[in-house]
């Protein structure tokens, strides 16, 4: 008896089929730009590790928010390079610190556009920690509750300022709850929180450390960033957040932990977010500029595939050439 070949190519045969199949889509709502504000004056400086992307002073942010509302890009995350450092990061809650101008400028040059505020001290200590620093017998650690309170200084401050989400990033024990709490109480029932409730100690941060200048000055963040090596943490981590309040989750770096977020997203139901983070980014860049890639293919690979494994929106230093290229430039 003959046996039909089972010819799975048949759906593969001309784009017009390949499209009408596609079982994963993307789309310019699914990705958030990051831009880094500085201080100064007429200042539009390319980070040399992250060809493209650029700190740029608050007289220059017209002509970026302008570019990406072009586009129809919906949502930036801002992060704040302050023009002087301390040991409690004063800057980041300061009613006048450089992420808290930003927003209101980009509120009133593009009030529809979703401006997201990353919630954490790292860029405003002159140690580069994500909290406040005390010795111990152990040497220097980060106060966990301590520094909640600024944490929650700061998110108010964020809001106050016309941010439309908190993007906590800081990964202190309990930074959900506590935001909640300061936000419901200072008014702000009805702004979300964007949790970066599974973050990992990376070595793909690399590139992002210098654009916002907050490389730690002494050890790293292993004692409060999650182990590589860990995945049923992942979960307990998110549970915690999900338990606190948290309104999404994060997953980050994005292209080592896809699994990770697989994972998240058969077990929540709130919209999960992926970080394309710096060195993902850097990595292509310096290949496509050896011409050893196709950018624009790599790109949007990685990026369906981030969706595929069960991404909802993107934060991707790629997005204004994603969208460029999704709509055929």
């Amino acid at each position: 008896m003959h046996t039909s070949i089972v010819r799975h190519r048949r759906l593969r045969r001309t784009a017009g089929i390949r499209n009408l199949v596609r079982e994963t889509r993307l789309h310019v709502h699914d990705l958030i730009m990051p831009i880094f504000v500085a201080h100064g004056d007429d200042v539009k400086t390319e980070i040399s590790s992250m060809p493209g992307v650029y700190n740029l002073s608050l007289d220059r942010l017209d002509e970026e928010i302008a570019e990406i509302v072009s586009l129809g890009i919906q949502a930036v995350l801002l992060f704040g390079i302050p023009a002087s450092k301390d040991s409690v990061g004063t800057g980041a809650y300061a009613e006048d610190g450089i992420v808290q101008q930003a927003t209101r400028k980009i509120k009133k040059l593009a009030p529809d556009l979703v401006v997201i505020a990353d919630t954490c001290l790292c860029e405003f200590t002159d140690h580069g920690h994500c909290g406040v620093v005390h010795e111990g017998d152990c040497g220097a650690v980060v106060d966990n509750d301590e520094s909640l309170a600024l944490l929650v200084r700061t998110a108010v401050s964020q809001a106050r300022a016309g941010a439309d989400i908190i993007a906590p990033s800081n990964m202190m024990d309990g930074f959900v709850g506590a935001i909640r709490q300061g936000l419901d109480e200072a008014g702000f029932e009805d702004i979300p929180i964007m949790s970066y409730a599974v973050k990992y100690s990376s070595a793909y941060y690399g590139p992002f450390r210098e654009a916002a200048q907050s490389a730690p000055k002494f050890g790293d963040r292993k004692t409060y960033q999650m182990d590589a090596a860990n995945a049923r943490e992942a979960l307990r981590e998110a549970e915690t957040d999900v338990g606190e309040g948290a309104d999404m989750l994060m997953v980050k770096p994005g292209l080592a932990y896809l699994d990770i977020v697989r994972l998240l997203k058969e077990r929540y139901d709130l919209p999960l977010v992926v970080y394309n983070v710096s060195a993902e980014y850097a990595m292509v860049k310096a290949a496509a500029m050896q011409g050893w890639i196709d950018e624009r293919a790599i790109v949007l690979e990685t990026l369906t595939g981030m969706k595929r494994a069960g991404a909802d929106l993107i934060i991707t230093y790629h997005a204004k050439d994603a969208v460029r290229w999704m709509n055929g430039q």
